[in-house]
């Protein structure tokens, strides 16, 4: 019997994680890492949970954008079959009148993947399995049914798609077994944001190889002379055998970004992620021939097409998925299709709230049943806000647990939602007392 989904929640969750820096770059020196956030359930009581990143400000955007899909949920079947997580991501992104304020891109789309990401919530916790581990359960026909392949055949045709899929399932099981018994690489960038002073830098990165982590992350861009005594001081304090990315959030001009990275060099940098525009296909390019660093982008690409063009460009050398930042898992699907075409590793980008706790089932899934490698491959972690989630990231020596609980892991706590809806939230009530008391 088939349910229908009869609620819509949607909530304006905010942190305000920029009162100690957390999250800080080049290009955002304050961000409260925040989720427009949803919730659908269904007549019979069955949840799923959704929601977009943003760094506070123009989060209650994201919300109405959130709100504006609830006709095309509410009222219909629960999607929780291959079928109709397909007609739904179908619906949602070929809307004839919202997709013009894209078309696929912005605010609207990640809206979409919202709530096509608690579609996929619901439908795994009705299977009892984990995302990862339901996305690795379908045929390589289901899976390629899911993707929207308009735009994307002059790089990756329906056929050659299946054909990769198919090569990969021999071995899946013995992957996931792997995965469940080790683990996955991460690397952890809560050393380097770029607000931290030198001492806290160092304390922290002493800590994350302590902790097993083999790569670490730094904030760049503000200052040349002020990253290289940060890098050099990182660097010390890690030791040569540890990797240490770099990633400029989008601050440079391409002539800047070769200047930068060439004068960074001596010290090792793994890769320099953002160099310039996400926009900039060609600009990705020449920074990547221009100087020694290999490059990283991807967590702010727009959608599939621009991932299709970088990989057709030669302009990265690993591309960072995001979960919430594209139309959810559908099109991430695709992205992860066109990577393991190019033979390019994917590094997913997981710096903030929740987002550690969705990617890592994209990566995983893709381990087991897409590339069938984690070689070259981490997953970002930072170590803020997971205790607000009811399945939480788990790390254990640098590396992430399998998650075992049904679901996207995106659930958060009643009481954590409670407190930080924005701006009735008690948190937000106690900052705007304590800013008005202060002289």
């Amino acid at each position: 019997m088939t349910t229908t989904v009869t609620e819509f929640e949607v909530h304006d969750i905010r942190f305000p994680t920029s009162e100690q820096f957390d999250g800080s770059d080049a290009m955002n020196p304050d961000p409260d890492y925040s989720a427009a956030y949803v919730v659908i359930r269904t007549g019979d009581g069955a949840e799923g949970h959704g929601f977009c990143f943003t760094i506070g400000r123009g989060n209650d955007i994201a919300a109405a954008a959130i709100e504006a899909l609830r006709p095309h949920v509410v009222g219909r079947p629960a999607p929780t079959t291959p079928t109709a997580l397909a007609a739904l991501h179908t619906e949602l992104t070929h809307d004839s009148q919202l997709r013009w304020l894209g078309p696929e891109k912005g605010v609207i789309h990640m809206a979409a993947g919202a709530v096509v990401n608690a579609a996929w919530d619901l439908a795994a916790r009705g299977a009892g399995l984990p995302v990862w581990e339901y996305l690795a359960a379908m045929t390589p026909e289901e899976l390629v049914s899911l993707v929207d392949f308009r735009y994307l055949t002059d790089a990756l045709t329906r056929e050659e798609a299946l054909a990769l899929l198919r090569a990969a399932e021999p071995g899946r099981a013995e992957r996931a077994e792997r995965l469940r018994a080790q683990g996955y690489p991460a690397y952890t960038t809560s050393p380097g944001w770029l607000g931290y002073s030198d001492e806290k830098l160092v304390r922290l990165a002493k800590e994350a190889v302590a902790d097993g982590f083999g790569q670490i992350k730094l904030k760049v861009g503000g200052d040349i002379d002020d990253d290289i005594r940060r890098m050099r001081l990182a660097r010390a304090a890690v030791g040569p055998s540890v990797r240490i990315a770099v990633d400029a959030n989008q601050r440079w001009e391409v002539d800047d970004a070769v200047r930068w990275m060439t004068a960074l060099a001596p010290y090792q940098p793994y890769w320099i992620e953002e160099p310039t525009s996400p926009d900039d296909i060609l600009g990705h390019a020449a920074v990547r021939a221009g100087q020694p660093v290999k490059v990283a982008t991807g967590e702010h690409a727009a959608n599939r097409v621009v991932f299709k063009q970088l990989l057709q460009a030669e302009a990265v050398d690993f591309v960072q998925i995001d979960a919430a930042r594209v139309s959810g898992v559908n099109e991430n699907l695709a992205i992860l299709l066109l990577a393991a075409k190019y033979g390019v590793p994917v590094c997913p980008h997981a710096g903030g709230v929740g987002l550690c706790e969705l990617v890592q089932h994209l990566a995983m899934f893709d381990y087991v049943a897409v590339s069938g490698s984690w070689d070259g491959r981490v997953i970002e972690y930072v170590d803020h806000l997971h205790e607000h989630f009811t399945d939480p990231a788990v790390i254990v020596s640098g590396r992430y647990a399998a998650p075992r609980a049904p679901g996207f892991s995106a659930r958060m706590l009643p009481e954590s939602i409670a407190a930080h809806r924005y701006p009735e939230g008690p948190v937000w009530r106690a900052r705007r007392t304590a800013q008005e008391v202060t002289p």
